[in-house]
């Protein structure tokens, strides 16, 4: 189900990215939730909430990498 705020998504998301990722994270979330609503879309099955969660951190993984100490750091370009 789509995220209404950031205080909403998983811990998963929320006790480890900084708050720009998890804004980035509950936006792409919420498009995919609703450009995968057709099972047909879903290139390698799985459910619609699974693929939306693979695509947000996808998003999250293009401006954010871990660093040494395991924290998400932003990418400098």
């Amino acid at each position: 189900m789509p995220y209404k705020s950031i205080a909403s998504l998983p811990s998963s998301v929320k006790d480890h990215l900084p708050k720009h990722a998890q804004e980035i994270y509950k936006e792409v979330f919420n498009s995919a939730w609703d450009e995968y609503k057709d099972p047909g879309k879903r290139v390698r099955g799985g459910d619609r909430e699974e693929v939306a969660h693979k695509v947000a951190w996808s998003a999250v993984k293009k401006s954010y990498v871990k660093d040494d100490s395991a924290r998400w750091v932003r990418i400098k370009r």
